[in-house]
């Protein structure tokens, strides 16, 4: 199996992130007994976390347990400095990208590292990006969101525009997310906000017609089952021939732009799975897991290898073949 959303968080002191934002970088304190700790930022707990997050040798204990072959590691959206000054952001992304190829390059055939870029400037963003792609990470991370740019921002097309030139799987990942003060119990913003963020940037990206100049080549993958997306895309489409304000930057029916994405398949549940697959198509969803979390999928593939209604071929695409394409893994034994 190829595990394609995991998270990692690197072992930051305290000193090391008040160095580059005081009030904004977060850090990591591990508690004594060595195994559980809490990410920080600033003087503010953010979130307890535990030793896969920072461990590579801890981690892949765990991914033999699970069975999962490779795993496919990205930053904590927390570490992202998408509000930061620029430049500092720059230094500090290429910092983080340069602590996530070392932490894969322990196990170099088991963890594989996406970067992060200060996607808040174009021309750094994409200096960055492909720097750190030839220093072995196999794609990029980016939110869903700049602030309130939409992905649909010329600049944050620009982005995925070389992305595609340059040949630099994406993976967008929900952050930030919306509702403030109407969603602060029960983890709302992740259970609901979350997967709205997601729908929103998928919608932003064909609604205005980004699709139109992005170049097909472009590998783009929407975390968590693409979010609300495939549920409501025939509302999309009924607005679309219904509204033409809705159509206005758009030259298709939305439902014809689906397949251009890939998701990961952090759904939980067969009949979403199926629903996914039926929209999708088999050959655009992929393994996924938001390991080391708790909403993650905590028996990794379990979901597909139980989806009776998968041939034996279509399983193993999801969840192997799919990822090793998308990310050009072909070469793993």
């Amino acid at each position: 199996m190829i595990d394609m959303h995991s998270h990692f968080f690197p072992a930051l002191t305290r000193a090391e992130a008040h160095a580059a934002n005081a009030d904004r970088a977060p850090w990591l304190a591990i508690r004594p007994d060595a195994v559980n700790g809490e990410i920080m930022v600033g003087e503010r707990a953010f979130r307890p976390v535990y030793r896969a997050l920072w461990d590579p040798e801890y981690r892949v204990a765990e991914l033999d347990q699970q069975g999962v072959e490779t795993q496919i590691v990205c930053a904590t959206p927390v570490m992202f400095g998408y509000g930061w000054e620029a430049g500092k952001a720059a230094g500090w992304a290429a910092r983080m990208n340069d602590l996530a190829v070392d932490f894969c390059a322990r196990h170099p055939t088991r963890l594989k590292p996406l970067s992060q870029v200060p996607l808040q400037d174009l021309k750094r963003a994409c200096a960055e990006v492909s720097r750190a792609q030839a220093a072995g990470c196999v794609g990029v991370q980016i939110g869903n969101h700049l602030g309130d740019k939409d992905l649909d921002d010329e600049q944050l097309v620009d982005f995925l525009i070389h992305c595609a030139e340059q040949s630099i799987p994406v993976l967008v990942h929900p952050w930030d997310m919306m509702g403030g003060q109407r969603m602060k119990k029960w983890m709302l913003p992740w259970l609901v906000a979350m997967a709205a963020e997601t729908q929103l940037g998928m919608l932003s990206l064909i609604l205005s017609g980004a699709m139109e100049r992005i170049p097909e080549s472009l590998k783009i993958c929407f975390a968590h089952g693409g979010g609300s997306f495939a549920f409501l895309l025939g509302r999309a489409d009924n607005a679309w021939k219904h509204r033409d304000i809705v159509r206005k930057d758009c030259p298709r029916p939305p439902s014809e732009y689906a397949r251009r994405f890939h998701v990961d398949g952090i759904v939980f549940e067969p009949g979403a799975l199926r629903l996914l697959v039926d929209v999708m198509g088999h050959d655009r969803v992929m393994l996924g897991s938001d390991y080391p979390f708790p909403l993650g999928e905590q028996s990794i593939g379990s979901l597909v290898r139980g989806a009776d209604f998968l041939s034996p071929a279509q399983q193993q695409a999801i969840l192997r073949g799919n990822a090793a394409s998308f990310f050009n893994l072909e070469h793993l034994p």
